[in-house]
């Protein structure tokens, strides 16, 4: 039966029929093999000097050697990066070769800024699902640290034209041409957090929604704060998903992410200036995501492929949805993914054992949750009477979020997955989602459902 075929077949079935066919017949589905990351480290901190080649690297091997998968046995490799290195172009392609894959696996890089990393996996399941592939390793990897700083036009100009001069005379009057301003360079990350339509960063959209939806600070506040108890209390669990990164000029390896504290509470938080709106603003360094660098990465292989070895994986990939929405809401795309995934899928709420919604900001999670509970807000903008409610505060990022793990952007969403599959296995749970807000006006969602 050719991909085509099998796909209308699928969608024919009733629900419920994957998860209870047999693994032989569900050659259409798409399996999570195994899958590591590297821990998150505050940018320009221990993992700064790491390029982001090495930790995509790192991670790429360790979830192939996790999922005892013979490196030829890899057809392709998708790797998530949005500050792809100078150095290093087709981010993915690179990291394949320099992780012993097979020259004959193909590979690319996607960007969906936030969502990188689960635009990855997506579009490696596809290929499973089309049959262009068998055995995909996919996910994403960001050196915020590595973000370039970057020169004006003016500056370009300048340089240019005194590395073109020929002769004294031709350099001397080059140089004359020299401003100090010229060393004035823009960091490419600050720029970078910026929409450039509607020109809002991303923490002005968070303030907007703060205020849209009446999310006073102490409620972020306290939100960040269960962000930071939650990933403390997760640290074993958490360390599953790690693989160590070795820093030969330290002598020290990094094993465990760094952004949870253990020293903070509400009083700290609410001594925090306002970022963006000194005066009315509620969006702190304390309620945001955490700027850090990191990699994820997982294996993804057809059905037959895991039968024919006699494999248990992690769990099965069974759709994801992308949407759009105004830039300046760019938070709110999970409120729009997700309802639209679940209606896809044909599950209802109360059926989603687990859910992680990226953190990015507390405000932007609230406010989703929020929406999630509107009757104004669903008929508005998802043409449906009935409101899905919100996700279950016992069930939402229950091993801490960005907040206090962080956000390397490229990274996150393949995070985000692989820690809700290992959540999902250890609680004997089922069905689990994951969604992102995205930069420019977007949100992903995806859904897995664990094996065991």
């Amino acid at each position: 039966m050719n991909p085509a075929a099998r796909r209308a077949s699928a969608e024919d079935l009733p629900s419920g029929f994957f998860s209870e066919a047999s693994v032989a017949d569900r050659e259409y589905d798409v399996a999570v093999v195994a899958g590591a990351r590297t821990p998150f480290a505050r940018a320009f901190g221990r993992l700064a000097e790491v390029p982001v080649l090495e930790l995509a690297t790192t991670a790429v091997r360790e979830a192939v050697a996790r999922g005892e998968v013979p490196p030829e046995s890899v057809d392709e490799v998708v790797v998530g990066c949005v500050a792809q290195p100078a150095e290093a172009v087709n981010l993915a392609r690179v990291t394949a070769l320099r992780a012993g894959l097979p020259a004959r696996a193909v590979a690319s890089t996607p960007h969906r800024n936030c969502a990188s990393g689960m635009e990855a996996i997506a579009l490696g399941a596809r290929r499973v699902r089309d049959g262009e592939a068998r055995v995909v390793v996919a996910g994403g990897a960001e050196s915020m640290s590595g973000v370039p700083f970057l020169f004006s036009r003016a500056a370009a100009r300048f340089f240019t034209s005194l590395a073109r001069a020929r002769g004294g005379p031709a350099r001397l009057r080059a140089l004359l041409r020299f401003r100090p301003r010229l060393l004035r360079p823009v960091h490419a990350l600050q720029a970078g957090l910026t929409d450039p339509l509607c020109g809002l960063s991303m923490g002005e959209t968070a303030e907007l929604l703060a205020r849209e939806a009446r999310i006073p600070r102490e409620e972020q506040d306290a939100f960040a704060l269960e962000s930071h108890r939650r990933a403390l209390s997760a640290r074993a669990a958490l360390r599953e998903e790690i693989v160590p990164v070795w820093l030969p000029a330290r002598g020290e390896v990094v094993e465990e992410d760094e952004g949870p504290r253990a020293d903070t509470d509400l009083e700290k938080l609410a001594r925090l200036r306002p970022l963006y709106d000194r005066i009315h603003g509620t969006i702190t360094a304390g309620n945001s995501c955490g700027i850090t660098d990191g990699a994820a990465a997982l294996v993804l292989a057809s059905a037959s492929w895991v039968a024919g070895r006699g494999v248990q994986p992690l769990g099965w990939v069974r759709g994801d949805v992308v949407v759009g929405l105004e830039p300046e809401r760019m938070g709110l795309g999970p409120a729009l993914a997700i309802p639209r995934l679940l209606d896809r899928l044909g599950w209802r709420p109360e059926e989603v054992d687990l859910w992680e919604v990226n953190e990015a900001f507390a405000a932007q999670v609230l406010a989703v949750q929020r929406a999630l509970a509107s009757p104004e807000f669903v008929r508005a903008r998802l043409e449906r009477e009935e409101p899905p409610g919100s996700l279950p505060a016992d069930r939402l990022n229950v091993n801490g979020g960005a907040i206090a793990l962080g956000h390397p952007v490229g990274a996150s969403g393949a995070r985000l997955v692989l820690t809700l599959l290992h959540e999902l296995r250890r609680r004997g749970a089922r069905r689990g989602v994951a969604a992102l807000c995205v930069g420019g006006g977007q949100g992903q969602a995806l859904a897995v459902e664990c094996a065991a």
